[in-house]
């Protein structure tokens, strides 16, 4: 019996060594998108040069969390202008899921007085697989990849923590230090800036009823109390979409509702003067122009909720 124990054990060590070579080398010399299912590793200037940033920003006035919305949406030259040192932590997809990671990395050093949290209704129904992929292998990966791991229990996910902490530790990490592809600009604190162009593609989503994922919730709920327990102001927000995509749920009221119920909240895709074709160039996303008109009706806002912090500006 104890014969068989040892070999099992040295057949579950060796067949596990083995599952890891193979899976680096495959990592490192089967091109991306070949023969790759279950392993995504795709390195974006975009993700890698923010994180980057992040580990050495400190004490900022506002912090943005949330998805491609978020740091496409939200540009802090704007703010600088006036004074009000911000970081846009905001990732393609960000989902609860991730954002409490990258809390628990980051927050301690950015140490904002205020959180604007971009809120939408698919940040609460989506898996977060994708987010996940992005910031395993853009980011650093630590005790809370794996736990990541654990928590969205997928093949792609656990593969690409693998080659992640070999990527981190085995060899040296690639570094970007491009700020520009031909569409998009990096601006220093994490803003997006997307190349002009206007927007009129007829293909929208169709009518979908919201259907919450109990785990994106239970993530939601702890980053706010992790916020609040370190007395940081949290402001919702609802970043302005097209209207016919802001449109496309049939009980989207319902999110209306359950953000209000959390606190502080705003939708800015109400009463906004935005082009749905000059001021977007997809449905989801703002172009240059967008996000001007969008940032100045936020700065008004921010300035009748937080007198103190803007007015002395």
């Amino acid at each position: 019996m104890k014969r068989f124990i040892l070999n099992l054990v040295l057949f579950l060590f060796s067949s596990v060594t083995t599952y890891i070579l193979l899976l680096c080398f495959w990592g490192d010399f089967v091109p991306n998108g070949i023969l790759q299912n279950n392993l995504n590793f795709d390195r974006s200037f975009i993700t890698e040069k923010r994180f980057q940033e992040a580990k050495f920003t400190k004490d900022v006035t506002i912090l943005f969390l949330g998805s491609s919305h978020t740091y496409r949406g939200f540009d802090t030259r704007t703010f600088k202008k006036i004074g009000i040192k911000a970081f846009n932590l905001g990732s393609s997809s960000q989902t609860p899921i991730q954002t409490e990671i990258l809390l628990h990395r980051y927050l301690t050093g950015l140490n904002p007085k205020i959180v604007i949290y971009e809120v939408n209704p698919e940040m609460l129904s989506v898996d977060g697989i994708e987010s996940s992929l992005d910031i395993i292998a853009n980011d650093k990966n630590d005790k809370y990849s794996i736990q990541l791991a654990c928590e969205q229990n997928h093949i792609k996910v656990y593969n690409s923590v693998i080659y992640g902490f070999y990527t981190n530790f085995i060899r040296k990490k690639h570094i970007q230090t491009t700020t520009k592809n031909y569409i998009d600009t990096y601006i220093p604190g994490g803003y997006v800036e997307r190349k002009m162009i206007g927007f009129d593609n007829k293909h929208f989503p169709k009518l979908n009823n919201l259907i919450y994922n109990e785990k994106q919730v239970k993530h939601f709920d702890n980053i706010l109390s992790m916020l609040r327990n370190r007395k940081i102001n949290v402001f919702l927000i609802e970043a302005p979409i097209h209207s016919r995509a802001f449109n496309s749920y049939s009980n989207r009221n319902d999110f209306t509702k359950k953000m209000r119920r959390y606190g502080r909240y705003s939708n800015f895709n109400v009463n906004n003067k935005l082009n749905d074709t000059i001021h977007f160039y997809d449905y989801q996303h703002l172009n240059k122009n967008g996000v001007r008109e969008f940032n100045r009706r936020l700065i008004d806002t921010l300035k009748l909720i937080y007198p103190k912090t803007f007015n002395h500006k």
